[in-house]
């Protein structure tokens, strides 16, 4: 059986949590193989630890990322761009139609009352997106690991006394694999 030293990290609910392969505390991290033959729970501490496992570099990934944060930069800066368009053309039409209904000593303080009132706007909204985070839905960290030889080495011995041990009991509820009883009269 060939089993390749790539293990993918995948999380579970906190409720499905099972012991940890290494220290035996709950988890709910689970390396698992791309073809899923093998599979196991581990803390994320030792996912970190250098002799227990090493992660493997998505490259791909990664350019994904950038091109999705870039992406989220561009989005921004229209979004930023669209609104204070926006706001220039309310601005403008608030101005003819307050010229309009009055006289100007009357309008050049309302003027003074909305522009006071858009820069405080203005100043909350930047507040708020500079104190909001930008999280991200995924962890930062590696996915993808390869576990040392000796960890690598324990987990292929693993299946293979499974597998033997499959085929002892298979072998053992087959009647053939017992000897016959000699035939013959004395």
């Amino acid at each position: 059986m060939s089993l390749q030293n790539v293990y993918h990290l995948r999380r579970v609910a906190d409720t499905a949590a099972r012991s940890c392969y290494i220290c035996h505390k709950p988890s709910s991290s689970v390396l698992i193989t791309p073809d899923n033959k093998d599979h196991f729970y581990v803390c994320p501490v030792h996912l970190k630890d250098r002799n227990f496992c090493s992660a493997i570099v998505d490259t791909e990934d990664q350019e994904k990322k950038a091109k999705d944060e870039a992406l989220a930069r561009e989005i921004e800066i229209v979004k930023k761009e669209y609104e204070e368009k926006q706001k220039r053309k309310k601005e403008k039409e608030k101005q003819k139609s307050d010229e309009s209904a009055k006289d100007k000593e009357g309008t050049s303080e309302k003027k003074e009352d909305t522009n006071s009132d858009d820069k405080e706007r203005d100043n909350k909204i930047e507040s708020l997106q500079k104190s909001a985070p930008t999280a991200s839905t995924s962890d930062d960290g590696p996915r993808i690991f390869a576990l040392h030889k000796n960890f690598y080495q324990m987990r292929i011995d693993r299946l293979r006394n499974l597998e033997a041990a499959k085929r002892n009991r298979q072998r053992l509820q087959d009647p053939s694999f017992f000897p016959s009883v000699p035939s013959g009269g004395i």
